[in-house]
């Protein structure tokens, strides 16, 4: 079975990105969103495995998005995606359950290396 992720991130290029570095690595990349509303109006249906959500966003901040994906799904597994110079959000949201964290501009080693940190290799041999 191949693990699965969903990618939340504001700007198309970045969504882009991850998707091809997911899935190159053998990832299935199961939904996007543009946005924190859309993000967990999706997340229900989608059940990812991990979501890679960005910390700043129009209409529904990362931070937000995170708790009440935390309040609703316990087992929730959140990669957080932050610019530069975001420390105390980012230290926020490894308070609130965040998994860990991918800085911007993005790093395709350092992608990889966080997402098997969190959920293991690609697929799980079963």
């Amino acid at each position: 079975m191949k693990k699965r992720i969903m990618v939340v991130d504001d700007a198309k290029f970045i969504r882009v990105i991850l998707t091809d570095i997911l899935e190159e690595a053998g990832y299935e990349v199961v939904g996007e969103a543009e946005n924190g509303v859309v993000a967990l109006e999706k997340y229900p249906k989608l059940k990812p495995d991990l979501m890679l959500l960005d910390i700043i966003m129009p209409e529904m901040e990362g931070n937000v998005v995170l708790g009440k994906l935390m309040k609703d799904y316990p087992d929730a597994k959140v990669l957080i995606i932050s610019a530069v110079g975001q420390r105390f959000l980012v230290e926020k949201a490894l308070k609130s359950g965040a998994a860990g964290y991918i800085v911007k501009p993005i790093d395709p080693a350092n992608v990889l290396a966080q997402v098997e940190k969190i959920i293991g290799p690609a697929i799980d041999e079963e």
